[in-house]
């Protein structure tokens, strides 16, 4: 299971005198990385460089440096470091001294591994969405199970039969969530599947 950004990082890398700040962000979709770009770009600086893993899903921008330099050694750093749901944008302020494409790649890298390295962590948990229904009876025994295993309520509607809800909950537990319904109420509540 991976790991994303329990909150904002940067780091700041000084290579020859050209300054490399480091920003990264956690990042729930292509829109807010790329929100997050917009916000904290320099364009006085020479490149704002950056790269985005969401899954399965990544996507990375050299800025203008020769190809492969940049945007690919960030996301390199971001995997390496073990991260997902991560944005991360490496600025650059050119300091007069040519670093070659080793450099560069080491540069960028670099800045972007060090900042995820020191960054807080949290762990991404799987989670599910389940749909059941059960008698008025069977509500109480639903609710407590509905704690004890971490479940939120998304929803919760009533008709003549009794309750339907709709609830997400950590993947790895919603088998023991189902067991401990089905014994708690004698088989009573009924599982949706999703359509």
């Amino acid at each position: 299971m991976s790991d994303t950004l329990a909150a904002r990082a940067s780091q700041l890398l000084e290579v020859k005198h050209s300054r490399f700040l480091a920003q990264a962000a956690p990042v729930g979709n292509a829109d807010e990385a790329l929100a997050f770009l917009r916000e904290i770009g320099d364009p006085a600086a020479t490149h704002n460089c950056w790269a985005y893993r969401i899954g399965q899903d990544y996507r990375s921008s050299d800025d203008g440096e020769p190809a492969g330099t940049a945007g690919r050694p960030i996301l390199a750093a971001i995997d390496g470091q073990g991260f997902d749901r991560v944005m991360v944008v490496v600025t650059r302020w050119y300091g007069g001294i040519k670093l070659g494409a080793g450099g560069l790649v080491r540069a960028y890298g670099g800045a972007a591994a060090e900042c995820l390295r020191l960054a807080p962590r949290e762990p991404l948990i799987a989670l599910a969405t389940l749909a059941l229904t059960c008698p008025f009876d069977d509500l109480g025994h639903v609710h407590a199970a509905l704690t004890a295993h971490k479940a939120v309520k998304l929803d919760e509607g009533f008709d003549e039969t009794g309750a339907h809800l709709r609830v997400q909950l950590p993947a790895d537990r919603v088998d023991a969530l189902k067991s401990q319904l089905r014994d708690a109420t004698r088989n009573r509540v009924r599982f949706i599947e999703p359509a």
